[in-house]
Formats: structure tokens, sequence, C-alpha cells
């Protein structure tokens, strides 16, 4: 048994100073305050009051590391989770793009491949069924209608591991669409999309219940319609991804959302692409050319933005920094992202009986070590 000591633990029970996290054969067996006594015949390891928190959850990933999912090269993607992993996210969804089907359906077999390793948590589709009025940074050209026996070939392709299928509510057919996905064990998430305030709540009714990048491609409330973004700020059977760069998502709007929501309404995503991690340069997203500005991707000749460069420590930090309180930000990095997912039951917070994926930050937030499965990553 190993202890770690003398730490300041983000539990779900609050903020435990002096704290303690001890981890055996891979799981969390006990944690505990400084009115109890440590375990007996354990490596005690001292923090020196640095933070434990559960490591991260992102349930929204393209690449990372010069790196995309969707070139389905195993070397590749391989290097867009050590790079994810190294800043503090220890479990994710690789995220595909809207492209030609057959395409994203090669990917998404690769991808299989991954998560039945465990090296990720299951596969999001974002796309096709996607509006072209609200294309964001993918491929208008790449978007179709709603589908039935292309959501099938998608979900073969996954071989039981697709997830999250994000789709655009107000597309002919995707009321129906949402219903046969739910029916076969994935979960909706509406994105990408102009549809109106009624819209929106019939495809909730209808059984989404996830936001994809929400205030992101897709306009903003009116006086007289408040959106899509009205409908999933509301309804307290959804859970909303937000993008916490400075770019993506104003940071008062971020702390408003959190405002509204809560901590466990609100998933903190990267939504990261292949320059994550990689700094500035020209990179290609699909059929785009994107060049990377200070960490600001945009699409060459348009100007628009072209995905994130985030990753999750540098959320928490964004997010604690425009003020958001450290413990939700820190549940909207862990618990509330792993139970949207239905994986609660294994990760995601610092409690008995859990795998020991957790992380030690220093007092500035960055991440000190990561532990996966109770063994520290190198």
């Amino acid at each position: 048994m190993t202890v770690l000591s003398d730490a300041t633990l983000v539990s779900p029970v609050g903020v435990v100073q002096g704290g303690w996290v001890a981890v055996q054969s891979g799981k969390i067996t006990a944690i505990g305050g400084p009115e109890r006594a440590l375990p007996r015949d354990s490596d005690v390891l001292d923090l020196g009051g640095r933070w434990i928190t559960p490591g991260f959850v992102d349930l929204h990933v393209h690449g990372g590391g010069g790196q995309s999912y969707c070139c389905a090269q195993p070397d590749a993607m391989a290097a867009i989770g050590t790079l994810h992993r190294v800043h503090g996210t220890t479990s994710a969804l690789a995220s595909l793009a809207a492209a030609p089907v057959d395409e994203m359906a090669r990917a998404a077999s690769a991808l299989a491949q991954l998560a039945e390793a465990g090296a990720v948590a299951g596969i999001h589709a974002e796309g096709p069924f996607l509006s072209p009025a609200h294309a964001g940074e993918q491929d208008p050209a790449s978007m179709i209608a709603p589908d039935a026996d292309t959501l099938q070939h998608l979900i073969d392709a996954c071989r039981g591991h697709l997830r999250v299928l994000t789709l655009a509510p107000e597309l002919p057919g995707a009321l129906e669409l949402v219903k046969r996905a739910v029916d076969q064990g994935v979960l909706v998430a509406i994105g990408h999309t102009g549809a109106g305030y009624e819209r929106t709540l019939a495809a909730i009714d209808a059984g989404a219940t996830l936001a994809t990048h929400l205030f992101h491609a897709q306009p903003g409330p009116q006086q007289h319609e408040p959106g899509a973004v009205g409908a999933l700020l509301e309804h307290p059977d959804v859970v909303v991804q937000l993008i916490a760069d400075g770019i993506h998502v104003h940071d008062a709007l971020l702390a408003m959302a959190f405002r509204l929501c809560g901590p466990e309404r609100i998933a903190l995503v990267t939504a990261a692409m292949a320059a994550a991690g990689s700094g500035d340069g020209r990179y290609q997203v699909g059929p785009r050319s994107v060049e990377v500005r200070g960490g600001v991707a945009l699409i060459e000749g348009s100007g628009a933005t072209a995905g994130s460069t985030l990753t999750q420590d540098a959320a928490l930090r964004r997010a604690v920094d425009a003020g958001v309180p450290l413990i939700d930000a820190v549940t909207a990095l862990s618990s509330t992202p792993a139970r949207a997912i239905g994986i609660a039951n294994r990760v995601g917070a610092l409690v008995p009986g859990l795998d020991a994926d957790l992380l030690v930050l220093g007092p500035d937030l960055e991440v000190d070590a990561v532990m996966i499965g109770g063994g520290w990553l190198p």
C-alpha cells in the first residue's frame, strides 16, 4: 500500500487540508484527514501540502502533439494520448470530425482498437449530421442529413465503443435519429446547430443529454428566440461542454454558465486539435489548412477559429482565474464528465473503490505528477 500524505484533497466532500490518500492494487482504498491515522505498514510519500485531485476526464479530443485521431495511425494516436495524459487527462473520448462516411468509419475502426485496449474511454463522432450553416472549423461539404443506415455504419465500425454522437436537431429526421441512437446505447449531444428553442427542447425530450462546446458554432440567445443555447442552459437533464480557453468562450460567460448550471451540469473539455502541445505553425485539419499563432488556431484565408490548442490543466487554471471556485472547476473536469458518459463507477473522484487515477498539482495548479491505475506516469 502507498499513502500520499500531507496533501490538500479536492474530494466530493470538499477541500480537505492535511489529507491523505491510500492506494493499493490500482485502486483508491481509503482517504482521510489530519484527524485520522495513516494506515499501518504502508509506504508514505509526503506531498508537502500539494493538491491531489481526481484525474481529468475529457469528452472531446480531436488530437494533440502534432497528430490527429482522424489519421487512424497507431503511433499518431498513441502520441495524442501521451500528450494529454501529461497534462492531467487520465480518461478521454477520441473525437472524429465530420468527413466522408467511409473515412470516418475507417478511423472509427482504428479507434475501436484503442478503446478495446483501454487507451481511450470511447469514441465521439462529431458529425456528420451537422448544420453546414454552423460548420465552425469543420468541413461543411462532409455534413449530411440524418440517415439511419449511416448511423448504423458508424456504430458497427466503432464495435460498441461509440459513446457520443453530436448532431444538429433542426435537420430533417434528426429527432428520429436521436431516438435510434439512444436506443442503441449512444449518447446524443446537440451542436453545430442553428436550432430554435422549441426544436432543441424536442431533441432533449427525444433523449439528447449533452451539448457540444456551448456558445461555439451556434447562435446565441435573442430577444424573442432563446435558441439552442437558452434551452441547453435551462434544461436540468443536460450536461454542457465548455472550452475554457478564453477564445471559444469569454471568461465572463464561462463564470456565468457555472452560476446558472452549477458544476454538476458542466463538463470542461478541450476539443483539442493537432496543435495542442505543439506550438505555433501550420497544420492540416481534414481538408482545411490551419495556422496557429500565439496558441490560437485559425482557418487560413477566413480567420475563423479552427479548434483548440487547449489542455485540461490549462482549462483548470483559466476557469479559476475567471472566478470559478477550484472545487467547482475540478468537478467539471472530473466527476461531471465521468458521470455524463457512464464511467463514474470507475473514475472521476477521490473515492475508495475507484481507480487510482489522480493528479498531484503544485500551488500554481501546474501538474507535478500523474497517477493512472495506481502507477506514476513517467
